[in-house]
Parts: structure tokens; C-alpha cells; sequence
């Protein structure tokens, strides 16, 4: 049923508290992990020739910023401990608003679920401070199982 399963990870425990979940699924149904990490950072950019016109000159996107390098250090940690539990596992880094990047990511991958956690916020608080989690599960194409912060074992202790 499940082929790829997309997590979506920022560096934080409560983002972490999904990983449980998506490895047990990813092990009862032999399926690949896709772990994506989205950065706002806007890529540099660098001046090239065009060879028909070496005159002009035009800008062209150039990666490899700070954010990118530690959320691919993050990604490759994480996707470590999962490997070793036998689970294949790829990890992805995308610019721009988390919940764009993370439904992007699922469409690149043609992910089947997408597990991730939530604050589990309501009222004025979901309204000042967002929540990707709902943009996510109101805009996605893809099934997203939630797991609420009030579940996670990690936040607790």
C-alpha cells in the first residue's frame, strides 16, 4: 500500500516525533523513507557570460548556502539512524515556504503518505504563528497522517 513514505523534518524534537511512526510503517510495508528539510534561504546567485553575447552578462542561481549545508548535515544524520533499522532512505532539501517545499517534495517523489507532527495549536495561536502542518493537510494531494505533539514521548521527558 505504502511505496514512499515523506517526512518532513526542521531540526526540532517535535518535527522529530514523527520519525517513530513513519519507521514502522516503512518496515511493515518494505517501504522507502524520504526525509525533506525546507530552507527560505534564498540561493546566491553568479554572473555568467552568455556565449552568444559575451558582452552581457546574466544571474544565475548558485547553491550551496549555510542553511542548505546544515540541513543536509541534519538530513544525513537522521537518515543514518533510520538505515540502520533496515530502512532505505533518501533525504531531499528544498527552498522556499515549508509547506510549498514539503508538497513539492511529496509530488518529486511520488510519495504515498506524508507523516508528520504537529503543535497541536488553536484560537489566536494557530493564527499568529501559522501552522505548516494544517497548510499541508488542507492543500496536499497526498494522504498526511498527523501525529499531535501531545503524543510525543520526546517532548515529554
Amino acid at each position: 500500500m505504502y511505496r514512499k513514505i515523506l517526512v518532513p523534518l526542521d531540526g526540532s524534537k517535535l518535527a522529530e516525533c514523527a520519525l517513530p511512526h513513519a519507521v514502522d510503517m516503512a518496515k511493515a510495508y518494505a517501504a522507502e523513507m524520504v526525509l525533506v528539510s525546507v530552507t527560505e534561504e534564498v540561493e546566491g546567485f553568479r554572473a555568467v557570460s552568455d556565449a552568444s553575447q559575451p558582452s552581457e552578462e546574466r544571474l544565475v542561481p548558485e547553491a550551496g548556502g549555510k542553511l542548505e549545508e546544515q540541513a543536509r548535515k541534519y538530513l544525513n544524520r537522521v537518515a543514518q539512524g533510520i538505515a540502520k533499522e533496515g530502512v532505505e532512505v533518501t533525504t531531499e532539501v528544498q527552498f522556499g515556504k515549508p509547506a510549498d517545499g514539503i508538497m513539492v517534495a511529496a509530488m518529486l517523489y511520488d510519495c504515498d503518505v506524508i507523516v508528520m507532527s504537529s503543535h497541536g495549536r488553536s484560537g489566536v495561536s494557530k493564527w499568529t504563528h501559522g501552522s505548516v502542518a494544517e497548510k499541508v493537510f488542507r492543500v496536499s494531494h497526498t494522504p498526511v497522517l498527523m501525529i499531535p505533539a501531545a503524543g510525543c514521548k520526546a517532548l515529554q521527558s
